[in-house]
């Protein structure tokens, strides 16, 4: 409230009320009043016109002006006051006498076109009152009115009254209400300003002593004799601030102890935090020789473990008795099962450490599941297990992500399915939860028909070196970090991991990721196209795997007819697809009788084989079987062996010609790369392909080359020293020769709106490294001029089937070089020692920044990981861009000095596994 609230407001409740009732009032006796003057005038205007119109019809009856002039000025001056004018008129609407002579006749008179009323009429103007009454000629004497007779109006009389007293009067009468209204409102402003006397101004004077109060003017006091509850309310303050005055008093008396002992724990609590600082530096520097323990002795450990797991695969290579082979494939698995603890536990101290760092590169994300299904399927199908793989359809085939992280959290899940389940399914799930514009929500679920985890149990299920009983590391092995592992994993990636079980009825593991949309080519797409329409007989005794496939098939335009054993009689189909299921071998003369009557019902039969049962498919294939496939059916080899109907187990057919296989375009083109190794790859990719490559070693070296001589198409790596590949583009689309020629963007970096980026700093497209042959020719295709001939077809190196997965547990993976050397036995050779040569000088700078010296770390490394892109070294190559990953974010050598020693280890180990490996 203002400092006038009160008093405003007293004056509003006091004057209102006595404003609206007299304001009220007033306007109702005066209204009142107005009308009754108003109904009195015309009464008196009646009393007067009426006789006349009855004294006149005599004379008007003789037409005696005269007597009818007497009547009407003896009427005129005995009502002078009010009567302006009277006049009588004939039926003829003519002036027949009047009683003095008026401006304006025809405001008298009825209207022309118009009857004589039968009776009187008033009409009320501004000032004046104008009557009309007809003179009615009166029946014989002896009339009445039951004889029908109708009076006859001989005429009609008019006056006119002046109306200036009767508004004096309602004047009057308004004066005397606002009078005596404005009386009302002064006695109740004296009553109003008594009221604010006697009552605000102490209050008032009382809120002005409860703000000093406020203030800590404790001492003052209200004086004087109040009216009432005032003299109550005055006591109450005056006592609430003696209680103040004696509460602040205490309560200063408690400040000063409080402050005392405040001192005193402060002093207590320096003391402490010098030595929880002291314990804190203490703990860092344990956790810091914790973890260097970890990575140095799991680099101890995996150095001979290497060893014994390479000579042993050697070993497996020559000639051995049974009981011999035996032996060492027992000893090879015990070290890759040794082998995978110590990665959990380097896994879980970097986790625990927060040096984990996650890749952002594209990938196949179809391809990356089927190849954690392979891998999975033998220990699965061992044990009689039916696994199968379900991804939703609206899953786009690249994303962006780490796919080595994602395949590692779906294999521990579905082992750790495998190993707690004794028959029936481990059914695999992906569906899409969310789409949005550059990144969709995935929720990955692994369902088992296993032993079942009470809720007990799953409490301590993401709890490091532990397991849902001590009985269960007894029986089925493990160290307990698999989980937890898996669930940091999850989490570092930005999803969330859970569970739902009951004991005996099996378990589902759910989680889910947040990964990125790309629109770069991931993989060379199958064309399903021939296969719309087509029919094919499914046979499959699994159900849920049966779904799977028959959904998979649906989607491609395929017509299914499933049947869960092979048929007796059934229509012609173009395909039979013929699944066996794990655990239930049928002998061999009855499963060649079925893929006979297979034969019979469709001209291509495909059987889908448990890995157990591998050894069948040479006899198969020599019984007529178009195709032998490993189960669970991967996508791409499904639609490949249905389209083309490759003999995936027969003798590989022999490579067409290099003149019929591969078309020459007469091109011209440069590649730019500052590391010597793909600077040869995609030279060697390039010339088999182009008329013209020309090599440059740099951005200035681009730019001097094109300055010089045009191009149709130019490759530029991004990351170069001097300058950068985007300065390079930029600098080549300013030259004469070359300001139209296509750049394409080369670079390992994948991450969300890279290509973006690019593409606005002035690049035409995008390539990513590690370079597949097919995409490159994709790229070839959409930018290289037309030359009148088709463009040229995939070589049969790059239709074959894709190896296999590299071995995570292995420093060299032959088949993962070829791969990266397009099949090409002799570049990978050069790709390799290219990478031997440079090691050493790598090695010799980790050794001298090792060693305490200031030297820029991050150029020799960047270079090493882009020659491991292509040798078949994956181990060193994720180590690399680990720890050019943490350069580029500022860390020091001593925050990666762990990873710096497992750099030295794992180049000698790819050394020695170099050595001992003969392709």
């Amino acid at each position: 409230m203002t400092k006038y609230g009160l008093r405003a407001r007293v004056f509003t409740l006091t004057l209102a009320p006595t404003l609206i009732i007299g304001l009220l009032l007033s306007a109702f006796f005066t209204m009142s009043r107005y009308r009754d003057l108003e109904h009195q005038l015309i009464s008196t205007g009646a009393s007067i016109i009426e006789p006349l119109a009855i004294s006149t019809e005599y004379g008007m009856a003789d037409q005696n002006r005269e007597a009818v002039r007497r009547l009407i000025s003896y009427a005129h001056r005995k009502h002078s006051q009010i009567v302006r004018s009277i006049a009588v008129f004939t039926p003829s609407n003519d002036l027949f006498v009047t009683s003095n002579f008026h401006r304006n006749f025809e405001a008298l008179m009825y209207p022309a076109d118009q009857p004589i009323p039968m009776l009187l009429e008033t009409r009320l103007n501004d000032n004046s009152l104008i009557l009309r009454a007809p003179i009615l000629k009166e029946g014989p004497l002896g009339s009445s009115i039951s004889a029908g007779y109708q009076a006859e109006a001989i005429g009609y009389i008019a006056v006119e009254l002046d109306l200036s007293s009767l508004r004096l009067q309602q004047y009057q009468e308004i004066f005397t209400a606002l009078m005596v209204l404005l009386f009302g409102l002064t006695l109740s402003s004296l009553f109003a300003y008594r009221l604010m006397k006697d009552v605000t101004r102490p209050i008032s004077h009382m809120v002005s002593v409860v703000d000093r109060i406020r203030r800590g003017h404790l001492d003052v006091r209200i004086e004087g004799q109040l009216l009432g509850e005032l003299d109550t309310l005055k006591n109450g303050i005056n006592a609430m601030a003696i209680s103040l005055s004696e509460y602040h008093i205490e309560m200063q008396q408690s400040i000063d102890q409080a402050t005392s002992d405040l001192r005193e724990t402060l002093e207590q609590l320096e003391i402490q935090n010098v030595e929880l600082d002291i314990a804190k530096k203490r703990a860092q520097e344990a956790a810091r020789v914790k973890s260097e323990f970890l990575a140095n002795m799991s680099h101890e450990l995996r150095t001979p473990l290497n060893g014994v797991i390479g000579f042993t695969r050697q070993m497996l290579k020559t000639r051995l008795s049974t009981s011999q082979q035996d032996y060492l494939q027992t000893i090879e698995k015990s070290a890759n099962n040794l082998l995978t603890i110590i990665n959990d536990i380097l896994d879980f101290s970097k986790l625990e450490a927060g040096k984990l760092l996650l890749e952002n590169i594209p990938f196949d994300f179809t391809e990356s599941l089927d190849e954690v299904m392979k891998l999975l399927a033998p220990s699965a199908h061992e044990k009689g297990l039916e696994l199968t793989l379900k991804i939703d359809h609206r899953v786009p085939a690249g994303l962006i992500g780490d796919p080595l992280r994602i395949q590692q959290v779906l294999t521990n899940l579905i082992g750790n399915a495998v190993k707690f389940t004794e028959r029936g399914n481990i059914d695999v799930a992906v569906e899409m939860r969310n789409d949005k514009d550059e990144f969709i929500e995935l929720q990955f679920m692994v369902r088992d028909t296993g032993i079942g985890i009470s809720e007990r149990q799953q409490a301590q299920l993401f709890q490091a070196f532990s397991q849902a009983d001590a009985s269960i590391s007894r029986r089925y092995g493990g160290t307990g970090l698999g989980l937890v592992i898996t669930q940091k994993l999850v989490s570092q990636m930005g999803g969330e991991i859970s569970l739902t079980s009951r004991l005996h009825q099996g378990s589902t593991f759910w989680f889910s990721l947040r990964l990125s949309k790309t629109d770069l080519p991931v993989s060379q797409p199958i064309d399903t196209r021939q296969l719309s329409n087509k029919k094919l007989l499914l046979i499959e005794p699994n159900m849920q795997a049966a779904s799977v496939l028959q959904q998979r098939l649906i989607r491609a335009g395929i017509h299914v007819t499933y049947r869960s054993t092979m048929p007796d009689e059934a229509e012609q189909h173009d395909f039979t697809l013929l699944n066996l299921s794990p655990g239930e071998q049928p002998p061999l003369a009855s499963l060649l009788d079925t893929v006979f009557k297979a034969e019979q019902l469709s001209d291509k039969v495909i059987v889908s084989l448990p890995t157990t049962e591998l050894a069948l498919s040479e006899r198969l294939i020599n019984a007529g079987v178009s195709a032998c496939l490993p189960k669970p059916l991967g996508h791409r080899k499904l639609f490949e062996a249905l389209c083309c109907q490759p003999d995936i187990f027969s003798e590989p057919e022999l490579l067409p010609d290099e003149d019929e296989a591969q078309t020459v375009q007469p091109l011209t083109v440069m590649a730019v790369d500052d590391n010597p190794a793909n600077l040869k790859l995609i030279s060697a990719l390039l010339s088999e392909r182009v008329e013209t490559v020309i090599t440059a070693t740099g951005g200035r070296k681009a730019v001097e080359y094109a300055r010089q001589k045009q191009f149709d198409l130019i490759f530029m790596d991004i990351q170069m020293p001097e300058m950068d590949g985007v300065s390079a583009c930029q600098a080549i689309h300013q030259t004469d020769l070359n300001h139209n020629t296509p750049v394409i963007a080369v670079t390992a970096h994948a991450m969300a709106g890279e290509r973006e980026r690019l593409i606005e700093a002035g690049m035409d497209d995008y390539l990513t490294k590690p370079i597949e042959e097919h995409i490159l020719l994709q790229i070839l295709s959409k930018w290289a001029a037309p030359t009148g001939k088709e463009p040229a077809p995939l070589t049969a190196q790059t239709n074959q089937s894709q190896p296999e997965p590299a071995n995570s547990n292995v420093s060299w993976d032959w088949a993962l070089a070829l791969k990266q050397a397009a099949g090409k036995e002799d570049l990978a050779k050069d790709m390799l020692q290219m990478l031997l040569d440079f090691m050493p000088e790598v090695e010799l700078l980790v050794n001298e920044v090792l060693d305490g010296k200031e030297i820029e770390l991050w150029p020799p490394i960047h270079k090493l990981h882009g020659s491991c892109a292509y040798s078949g070294v994956p181990r060193l190559k994720n180590l690399c861009h680990t720890i050019e990953t943490a350069l580029k974010a500022g860390a020091s050598s001593e925050d990666i000095e762990p990873e710096l020693y497992e750099l030295i280890d794992e180049m000698n180990n790819v050394v020695k596994a170099s050595k001992s490996y003969r392709p």
